[in-house]
């Protein structure tokens, strides 16, 4: 069984790469629905309330227009081929020694530039491997809490291992929230919206620098000490040849991100694919050159099982479905231009953000949210202002994603280092999150109250 439910996403990353062929999008959503439900026992409760809403949206379809299917397919295969991708790049990544020394190399320093060091190392590692960065940085915290126990230098590094990849929805061009947001408002570009929240996340890693803990002078120096003994190791071993150190592995990884981005930006404004699609060929050609390059020094690293992915699947796939459905019923019931006040639009801007947030606080996944913010909120917006839109979803996830307890990555990091998520997420960086709440949710109006 675990055989064909991997043979089922590998069938659906395949339909998602030949999107261009006809066909191959029912072929995907096909593929993703049969390894939803042979996983169904082995998923979690939301996944299948997603996916099961999901179904209903398809009745309705059915009896309304069934013309809404095609495109609802098209999107659901697109973003699921997307997911896919990713979490194919993140496991043949995960491989990599560097990585390993990446991460090791974060925690040094004096607090402040510990923390800085962490929080921005956990963000830009967190570009390819999405939830794999806090697995591999947390990893690191872990380690440190079990030789020298609970502490504040440990605390404050898991605020920021937490807050650097709560930020990744927000800024990083590969992350889901910045696809399904350029997925379910096209008339907004990429680039304008990088543009505004890259510096906001830059904002709120540093203000994080306000929530943390003191460290005593003597938890201090036994870093600075353990620091020094693990860099000198690390330098007698490079003198005998057995491994690269300092910045050789900093500079390999990010020349990878920046290829991977660059790839995206050239297939979507060059060539005019779609922003999920353009992620998707762009992930794909750097596992395919992984594969080439582990060839080409004899080694043959095994196929990365895909067999359980259905939560993953349910939830992408599911809402992916659902927001062009209701994106498709809502214009249907729009006939000529809507008798909107003008305040509104700013008001509905600056609430999104905190919808994410309160229904994070509640369970509910963020791509729920932006779903439904998206598929509504989406196909009526002014045109001129979907970047006010666009900003308070990606602003509203991102938060959502490091100041709740629910969130995958509070999760993991309970695994990792023992602190209880509700503690490391949301009691240790509830005042940031308010903040970075409040300050998205003016900038969010502002952009729509200017624009619209």
């Amino acid at each position: 069984m675990l055989l064909i439910r991997s043979a089922l996403a590998y069938l659906a990353l395949i339909a998602a790469i030949l999107a261009l062929l006809p066909g191959t999008a029912g072929l995907g959503a096909a593929a993703v629905s049969l390894a939803v439900i042979l996983g169904w026992r082995d998923m979690r409760l939301v996944p299948k309330v997603v996916f099961l809403v999901a179904g209903f949206a398809l009745a309705f379809a059915l009896g309304r227009d069934p013309g809404m299917i095609a495109a609802a397919a098209e999107n659901m295969s697109r973003l699921a081929g997307l997911v896919l991708a990713v979490m194919l790049l993140s496991s043949v990544l995960g491989r990599t020694s560097d990585l390993q020394r990446i991460s090791a190399s974060l925690f040094g320093g004096r607090p402040r530039v510990r923390y800085l060091s962490l929080a921005f190392g956990t963000a830009m590692v967190s570009i390819p491997l999405n939830f794999g960065s806090v697995a591999v940085v947390g990893s690191v915290v872990g380690e440190r809490i079990r030789s020298n126990g609970d502490s504040p230098s440990t605390r404050n590094a898991t605020r920021a291992v937490l807050r650097g990849f709560g930020v990744s929805p927000t800024f990083s061009p590969l992350s889901i929230s910045v696809v399904l947001t350029l997925t379910l408002l096209p008339g907004l570009g990429s680039l304008q919206l990088l543009m505004l929240t890259i510096p906001f996340s830059i904002v709120l890693l540093f203000s994080g620098l306000i929530w943390c803990e003191p460290e005593p002078e003597s938890e201090i120096e036994l870093v600075k000490v353990e620091v020094f003994g693990a860099s000198a190791t690390s330098r007698a071993t490079t003198r005998s040849g057995v491994s690269d150190t300092g910045l050789a592995p900093w500079f390999r990884f990010c020349a990878l991100i920046l290829a991977i981005c660059a790839g995206v930006f050239l297939l979507s404004h060059q060539f005019q694919l779609s922003y999920a699609y353009a992620v998707t060929l762009s992930c794909m050609g750097a596992v395919i050159g992984a594969r080439l390059l582990a060839w080409s020094r004899r080694t043959n690293p095994p196929l990365v099982s895909m067999a359980n992915v259905s939560n993953e699947l349910a939830i992408v796939g599911g809402s992916a479905f659902i927001g062009a459905v209701i994106s498709a019923a809502v214009l249907g019931q729009i006939s000529g231009d809507l008798n909107v006040p003008d305040w509104l639009w700013p008001v509905l801007a600056a609430a999104v953000p905190w919808v994410f947030f309160i229904a994070g606080l509640g369970g509910v996944n963020p791509i729920v949210i932006g779903t439904l913010a998206g598929g509504i909120l989406g196909a009526v917006w002014p045109e001129n202002a979907l970047v006010g839109l666009g900003f308070a979803m990606v602003t509203g996830w991102g938060i959502t994603a490091f100041g709740t307890p629910f969130a995958a990555n509070a999760l993991i990091m309970e695994r990792l280092t023992g602190y209880k998520a509700v503690d490391a997420s949301l009691r240790w960086s509830l005042s940031l999150a308010l903040s970075g709440l409040t300050v998205a949710s003016a900038l969010a109006a502002g952009l729509t109250l200017v624009l619209a």
